[in-house]
């Protein structure tokens, strides 16, 4: 496959399982038809050594600008990975730029709330849409369950197992990790299940195959707009930060955050403590020895 199509299929993922900007996606473009045309062969085929030329090509360049070029690679070649056109990516072995890590868009409880608000009236009544009932589930397990879009799309109807208690995910890597299901998300499929007809495999089935992520990111904006929420803050990855972001708001342990969202290393998890820094400053303040003194 060239390496043209892998691209556009990567800026694909990205606007519709991230919602990434028009600008965002503009820049990865370039970055990576720039590295395909720097690289020997095939980027989509190159190996760190090659990925370690190419980064050294970029040495003139501010460490930010740097950065950001390797960050298009490793989430290229985390796209390869997940799709099963790689078995490795070999970004990662490249040692990325001291710079600051963008931190990552959240939404607040009350736009939460409001989602909710206007998807539970939507899926209201005797006989709510089958699509309603769908999106309130959906909704459901992005916020509740903090799945990737690409987790939730392809849900197998055998996932749900444990009387329904947790999720089995297969996850980046190919790696499964079972993933709680909230009071509410049971609900939700006990609505669901007896809606799906046929015998297709997927919790979530669309046409011959599974909800796209395309289409998942399109109904989540629309259903902003008529909650009245700016459709450009909204992403199924939006929502799986938020999930992460809340969760910690309450307490939560770091470990078993990064478990539940099947991060393969802490330090990605900890991007999320910076919204804790109304908690800490709390505890500072009421629970510091000096806090106390006189």
């Amino acid at each position: 496959m060239s390496d043209g199509v892998l691209i556009d299929r990567f800026l694909e993922m990205m606007a519709a399982e991230r919602g990434a900007s028009r600008n965002t996606l503009a820049a990865y473009k370039r970055d990576l038809e720039q590295a395909a045309e720097r690289i020997s062969g095939s980027l989509g085929d190159a190996d760190a050594d090659a990925l370690r030329g190419l980064m050294a090509g970029y040495a003139p360049l501010a460490a930010s600008s740097a950065a950001r070029k390797l960050s298009a690679l490793r989430q290229f070649f985390s796209f390869l990975l997940d799709e099963g056109d790689r078995a490795d990516n070999p970004a990662l072995d490249i040692a990325r730029p001291a710079t600051r890590r963008p931190l990552p868009r959240i939404l607040t409880h009350d736009d939460v709330e409001r989602l909710f608000a206007q998807a539970s009236e939507e899926a209201g009544g005797e006989a709510p849409p089958v699509h309603a009932v769908r999106m309130l589930l959906l909704l459901e397990l992005l916020y509740g369950s903090g799945l990737r879009a690409s987790e939730l799309v392809s849900l197998p109807r055998r996932a749900v197992a444990g009387g329904r208690e947790f999720l089995i995910i297969r996850g980046k890597g190919d790696k499964e990790r079972l993933v709680p299901l909230s009071a509410r998300a049971r609900e939700g499929l006990d609505r669901w299940l007896p809606l799906l007809t046929g015998a297709a495999p997927w919790l979530f089935p669309s046409g011959k195959a599974h909800l796209s992520r395309v289409r998942l990111f399109q109904m989540l904006r629309e259903l902003a707009a008529r909650a009245g929420i700016d459709p450009t803050a909204i992403s199924p990855h939006v929502l799986r930060h938020a999930f992460a972001t809340h969760l910690l708001e309450g307490g939560a342990d770091l470990r078993a955050l990064q478990l539940m969202l099947g991060h393969a290393d802490i330090a990605t998890t900890e991007i999320y403590t910076h919204v804790d820094s109304r908690r800490l400053v709390e505890l500072v303040n009421n629970r510091h020895p000096l806090a106390r003194m006189k």
